[in-house]
């Protein structure tokens, strides 16, 4: 789905998600940092791996006039954990993140890799850094300790410096952290620009993909 904040203001807070029930609030020093990356540029497209909420949709679009893509994976992780069938990454390939290389400015994972077994965490890693512009920024947050059946949540910006986790689907998983150093090697090819260690266990990330230098004339 997608959203173009510079015209739709008026309706982007039709699709929210719900947003009355009860929810966890965390600190976040990463998205204060994800936002300035992109203010510089003119209409941004930004991508959101998590669902439609519309509240957030409206804290974009006021400080980035962009537009918003909305893939909802973790529907699709949540579909295809009670189905099975094909792998997860292939279906990443095959069916899903199918946007055009360099056409991305800005990508919001949330915690979404935490309920990735490897091989699908860095063919995902691999599809983004494909699909992000250079000195396109990506957003990830990486918990690092175990959590037994840790349900899906939807992240719900409270400010630049505060987000609000609440239930979003019924389906569980388990979690096991990933490695900083696998991290880092999933995303090869992008930056390290920000990284931020938590009191609440989790290991925010902001990447940047490097632009490419100038050819010299000869």
């Amino acid at each position: 789905m997608l959203w173009d904040t510079r015209k739709d203001r008026n309706e982007v807070a039709a699709p929210a998600a719900t947003l009355n029930e009860d929810g966890q609030i965390y600190p976040t020093k990463a998205l204060r940092k994800f936002l300035g990356s992109l203010t510089s540029r003119e209409a941004p497209v930004l991508m959101d791996l998590g669902p439609v909420v519309g509240s957030n949709i409206t804290f974009f679009g006021e400080r980035l006039g962009c537009k918003i893509l909305v893939e909802d994976l973790y529907s699709e992780l949540d579909r295809h954990s009670r189905q099975g069938g094909t792998p997860f990454a292939e279906k990443i390939t095959s069916r899903l993140l199918k946007h055009a290389p360099s056409s991305i400015d800005g990508i919001l994972c949330w915690n979404f890799f935490d309920y990735l077994d490897l091989p699908a965490a860095q063919v995902l890693a691999a599809s983004l850094t494909r699909m992000l512009r250079p000195d396109g920024a990506v957003l990830g947050f990486f918990t690092t300790v175990t959590a037994v059946d840790a349900a899906f949540s939807k992240y719900v910006i409270v400010d630049e410096g505060t987000v609000k986790q609440r239930a979003y689907t019924s389906g569980s998983r388990k979690r096991t952290p990933l490695q900083n150093r696998d991290i880092i090697r999933m995303f090869e090819g992008l930056k390290v620009a920000e990284s931020f260690l938590l009191k609440t266990n989790v290991r925010e990330f902001l990447f940047r993909k490097p632009v490419p230098e100038a050819l010299d004339d000869f």
